[in-house]
């Protein structure tokens, strides 16, 4: 269909003009509400209060969404909001990595709030056409877009009945009908979903980014918690902003010489020192997947084992050999990191669009595993295309890959079988029928709309139907909290477990990525040094969110000598950028103190979000023992050297002459307990109770001793 056609069926359902309002220390203290039911728009101002103990990102996706909803609020409830929001540092083209924005919303997976952080153009966009946070709320009747102009300042929702929905189509259909001119692209940022956030739990959003160099469309996904399935249950098809353009000092910043210098001396670093560190500029974060198979964490047959020999298939190596190099693979404007690989002019083999040949934006590490080894798979063209579609249709590419490495080893244990499938054969390592559920996914046909309901229904499901043992169940079911397990094995690492299961939406990476620190460099040994890294990572990668910053160039590439500092693992020249970029921007006061600080008031204030949608307590931080230690016979024997040496050793109990099965109860046993001494010793550092509700005197101390929060914390205080 031509664009012109599809253009000239946009019925515009209502048109709001807005006085523009330019930022100001990166911010510009107003917010669009979207009433999708009602079709209005308006505008808010951001109270003094919640800039102060919010600051932007994360924090105000998580108070506007508090403040929109109610404890019993579903997650298909018309008042549940979608908030998208960067933050003041986000949209600077002085520093690499400040492209970034959260998005926030009640999950569908997990039925409590959630909040996933993405690249691309739309979040600087927003801040740029007057706004530092969108609300979507209510549900529109009819596929909607909703269309903010930047340029001349109104927003509008449109009807878009004709439109294609899989995402890399609708990207590119919708930035060419925006663009005045080929040059007016770079202009044009596009939020969208996918077919298969129609038919499953699982959608995400995928942000468009313009790359002029290949003078295509590009694609970076809001992936977790199913945040699309919310979007297109609320029948938006598009979200679109369109700008001027992007010139030096839009955040209008206090000192952008500072901002300027500190940028420079990191872009100084990549040039010499990426080569021989990560190599993100030529690999990305695949780079990661030899080594982790090299240390044994490698996610394999669903989380088995961390290592195999046919990894060697998807060394980092290969996928250099697959992705166009010494293009600027920036997702951001000025981003000298260039870690968003591409795989251009792929061709494809399978589904709706077999033998295209598509640009497909990756594999990052974690697909690389997700969507291959976790399902015995090591097949780089099988990666590709699912990777492709799994972007397309709007699935969280983590996500599936654990609920596909989940359903392949109840496949192989006989809980599921093909009558169940429906002719499925999931065996670990049969790429061609993974395909193939992928595929029904997106249609909501078969076994693959059973899938898209996640780990935790699933598990739920076959316990329900008698299909297997329902310890074994749980235990091989990757998911704490309803949200799957990205993509590390953490049985070695304590600290990781922890950093999984203890996080606020679930087990994704983003808050604490301890293993090295931990299991590598035993740099963590005892309780109390685990639990003051499970303190301070987890609230410092929370800051990132907060105010619109990448986390891998904080510790991707290290400058030179930071092996030399007192505190190597927090990359201490690194903090003092950021310390010294925040208050460029915004001209506060401010130190690495007070980042941890403002981390704490919004991280603890997500914790009692989790409290007042019946969660938030001990029992919702448990992991799946599968995350903990080996589940089955052939697992512990696979590595029994290391279990017996750490039963005589660590546990103090002698393993000879026992049988597997009693050396993997003693294993599990102290294992457990382990991990509960650990709960312990982080609730006591965080300021919370034994039962993982924070205390009083600690809310006050952080200044965020609200009374709605107090009200809900007051009945849990007894430990």
């Amino acid at each position: 269909m031509e664009i012109a056609e599809i253009k000239k069926s946009h019925e515009t359902i209502e048109s709001w003009p807005y006085k523009f309002t330019p930022l100001e220390r990166g911010y510009t203290d107003k917010i669009l509400h979207v009433d999708l039911s009602k079709s209005k728009m308006t505008e808010k101002s951001v109270p003094a209060v919640m800039k102060e103990k919010f600051i932007g990102g994360r924090g105000y996706g998580l108070r506007l969404l508090w403040d929109a909803t109610k404890p019993d609020t579903q997650w298909n409830d018309p008042e549940n909001e979608i908030v998208i929001s960067s933050g003041p540092i986000g949209g600077i083209t002085q520093y690499s990595g400040s492209g970034k924005s959260i998005c926030v919303s009640l999950s569908p997976q997990t039925n409590s709030v959630m909040d996933s952080n993405v690249g691309g153009f739309f979040g600087p966009f927003l801040k740029f056409s007057g706004f530092d946070a969108i609300e979507l709320q209510g549900k529109a009747t009819e596929d909607v877009i909703v269309f903010i102009d930047g340029v001349n300042h109104k927003v509008e929702i449109l009807k878009a009945p004709k439109e294609p929905i899989d995402s890399h189509v609708l990207a590119e259909v919708l930035t060419e009908m925006y663009a005045d001119d080929e040059k007016d692209k770079k202009n044009i940022a596009v939020v969208s979903a996918g077919t298969a956030a129609d038919h499953s739990l699982i959608g995400m959003l995928n942000f468009s980014f313009y790359d002029p160099k290949r003078k295509l469309v590009r694609l970076k996904q809001a992936g977790r918690g199913g945040i699309g399935t919310v979007f297109r249950d609320k029948k938006i098809k598009a979200l679109v902003a369109k700008i001027p353009g992007v010139k030096g000092n839009l955040n209008n910043v206090v000192d952008l010489k500072a901002i300027m210098e500190r940028g420079q001396r990191f872009n100084r670093e990549m040039r010499e020192l990426d080569d021989k560190q990560a190599e993100m500029r030529t690999k990305g974060t695949a780079h990661l997947t030899n080594v982790m198979n090299d240390y044994d964490l490698l996610p394999v047959n669903n989380f088995k084992f961390g290592s195999h020999p046919d990894a060697i298939k998807i060394h980092g190596d290969v996928w250099k050999s697959f992705f166009t190099q010494g293009i600027p693979d920036g997702c951001w404007i000025g981003c000298n990191m260039a870690c968003a690989k591409g795989v251009d002019n792929y061709e494809l083999r399978t589904g709706p669009y077999a033998g295209q040949k598509v640009i497909v934006d990756g594999p990052e590490y974690e697909t690389t595993s997700s969507l291959g080894s976790i399902a015995g798979i090591f097949n780089p063209d099988f990666t590709i295309e699912s990777n492709f579609y799994c972007d397309t249709y709007g699935i969280c590419t983590i996500t599936w890959g654990t609920i596909l490495g989940f359903v392949m080893e109840c496949y192989e244990n006989g809980i599921l079988n093909e009558e169940r499938t429906g002719g499925l054969k999931l065996n670990f390592g049969n790429a061609d029928d993974a395909m193939k559920l992928l595929h029904q996914l997106a249609k909501g046909e078969g076994f693959g709309k059973v899938a898209g309901q996640g780990v935790r229904k699933l598990k739920a499901l076959f316990i329900e139907n008698g299909w297997g043992d329902p310890q074994f169940i749980n235990d091989i079911g990757m998911e704490n909290k309803g949200l799957e397990y990205s993509q590390y094995v953490s049985k070695e690492s304590l600290a990781q477990q922890g950093g999984y299961a203890m996080t606020n939406k679930g087990p994704q990476h983003d808050e604490a990525w301890l293993i090295f620190m931990d299991m590598v460099n035993n740099q963590i040994p005892t309780f109390e040094a685990k639990a003051e890294a499970l303190h301070y990572f987890p609230m410092f990668r929370t800051w990132f969110g907060l105010v619109g910053l990448c986390k891998l160039p904080w510790n991707d590439v290290e400058p030179e000598n930071n092996h030399e500092t007192d505190e190597p693992a927090k990359v201490p020249e690194h903090v003092d950028n950021y310390v010294t970029i925040y208050k460029a921007v915004t001209g506060k006061d401010f130190d690495k103190h007070e980042m941890i600080r403002q981390s704490e008031r919004v991280y603890n204030f997500q914790r009692i979000f989790n409290l007042r949608r019946g969660y938030g307590v001990r029992k919702y931080d448990a992991q799946p023992y599968r995350a903990a230690g080996p589940v089955t016979k052939e697992e512990y024997e696979s590595r029994a050297d290391r279990y017996d040496k750490q039963l005589k050793e660590i546990v103090g109990w002698d393993p000879t002459g026992k049988s597997t099965e009693e050396k993997m109860a003693k294993t599990r046993e102290y294992r457990l307990s382990q991990y509960e001494k650990l709960l312990d010793a982080v609730y006591l550092r965080r300021g919370w109770t034994k039962n993982g509700v924070p205390k009083i005197e600690h809310l006050k101390k952080l200044g965020m001793d609200l009374p709605e929060l107090i009200e809900l914390v007051a009945p849990h205080q007894e430990d």
